[in-house]
């Protein structure tokens, strides 16, 4: 039998982190104490190394099938994988959308092809139509349905009715709901208004009122049928406020921020042009701020990455506004969140991020783990075991004190490139096991 034996490494777990050896024989962890003196095949010394389960990233575009140029699922794979991350929950915007049975089973088999990685896949309601393929569906077979309050990439900007009838639906089959909440008659009424033409419009045009207003509603829905609600890419505290809000009244209301939420602002506009573009967009340094009060009082229950690639061709767009909305991120995620255990990532500037940082910034391993891997493990229903005696290993090495500089032509992406070049993180994953 094949063993192999990690030596002296720092265990994460959810009280914290514990000095451990871990033995695993034929890819099954075998036992974990603080000295494990078995023989091995292969010992690993893990000394200084933190270790975690594979991560969790559930808000991933891997953009198969349909716009494989800009990313594809193995090299969306390659590079989440690169980040620390084993375990991805797939988006339906791509071409065709995952919005039937067909488009479902082909997603899967392509899946099937990936080692080493987990991709699951939510599912797609835009219309009536939608609604009906959605019954034929085995609620095991995805891990939620994904509705759009407004046309984001792949412009599937759901029917109000549709709306309705998928949160009676999920909330009668216990399916999480996934929200992208951005109010469709806000965002028309901010358009129509605006007068101005250069990059920053866009925030202004996917106005906080708009989060709000969609937030409050899939609220009320989610209280109406007892579905499980969780909100995608909050980036307001108007948002954040209502979900707080609903918590308190324990309704089953979860919520995720994005990493390019937490560290860019819309001052960020003026250095990233369109690679700062997305939807919803850049927000405010209050709004930032607020993010990070809601990860110190566990409003936030996850860290994703709505990792979202196109080509430098799609985003160089002539006219700025119309430029593709969305970045990568599954690669940079956990350094820019380990950074923050040093006072925090420095931009290209040498700035230390999140500008105006708060206490609740200086995140703990601990909290890395809650927020990438425990809380989307349970809100999804995922079933990642984590580490445990028993089970199948799926670990990651992390050298919590190694600095490096993120460049885009270094990360596995198709894309080539990252909002965050240029900036010097500390923390790397050494090895995915």
């Amino acid at each position: 039998m094949a063993s192999l034996l990690i030596k002296n490494g720092m265990l994460v777990t959810e009280m914290g982190e514990k000095s451990s050896d871990i033995f695993i024989e034929d890819g099954v962890i075998h036992s974990i104490a603080p000295e494990i003196l078995e023989e091995a095949d292969e010992i690993i010394n893990a000394e200084s190394f933190l270790i975690f389960p594979g991560l969790i990233d559930c808000h991933v575009h891997f953009r198969e099938p349909g716009y494989e140029y800009a990313e594809d699922m193995e090299s969306g794979a390659a590079g989440a994988r690169s980040g620390g991350v084993t375990t991805a929950c797939d988006m339906p915007n791509t071409n065709p959308p995952t919005s039937s049975r067909a488009a479902l089973e082909e997603k899967k088999r392509r899946a099937g092809r990936l080692k080493n990685f987990d991709l699951r896949f939510f599912f797609n309601v835009s219309n009536i139509e939608d609604l009906k393929e959605l019954e034929k569906i085995d609620p095991k077979e995805i891990v939620g349905v994904k509705l759009y309050f407004d046309h984001s990439t792949g412009n599937l900007g759901a029917e109000a009715e549709a709306i309705e009838g998928a949160f009676k639906f999920c909330g009668e089959r216990n399916i999480a709901v996934v929200v992208h909440a951005e109010d469709a008659a806000v965002n028309e009424a901010a358009r129509k208004k605006n007068t101005r033409t250069d990059l920053a419009a866009h925030s202004l045009m996917r106005p906080a009122e708009s989060e709000m207003a969609a937030v409050d509603k899939s609220i009320t829905l989610a209280k109406k049928h007892g579905t499980a609600l969780h909100v995608a890419h909050v980036s307001t505290r108007f948002a954040l406020n209502l979900i707080r809000d609903a918590k308190a009244d324990r309704l089953p209301v979860t919520c995720e921020v994005a990493p390019h939420h937490l560290f860019l602002t819309e001052e960020d506009y003026e250095t990233l042009g369109t690679k700062g573009k997305m939807n919803p967009p850049l927000r405010k340094r209050d709004h930032v701020e607020a993010l990070w009060e809601g990860i110190g009082d566990h409003t936030v229950d996850i860290v994703a990455t709505d990792h979202a690639p196109h080509t430098l061709a799609s985003k160089n767009a002539p006219n700025p506004l119309e430029a593709a909305s969305g970045v990568p991120g599954t690669e940079t995620m956990l350094p820019l969140l380990l950074s923050c255990m040093e006072g925090g990532p420095e931009d290209e500037k040498g700035e230390i991020r999140p500008i105006g940082g708060t206490p609740e910034s200086d995140i703990q391993p601990k909290d890395i783990l809650r927020l990438c891997f425990t809380m989307p493990n349970r809100i999804f229903h995922l079933g990642k075991p984590g580490i445990a005696v028993g089970k199948p290993l799926d670990l990651i090495l992390v050298d919590q004190g190694q600095t490096w500089k993120i460049h885009g032509k270094d990360l596995k992406s198709k894309c080539g490139w990252t909002p965050f070049e240029g900036w010097e993180v500390t923390g790397k994953v050494v090895k995915v096991i």
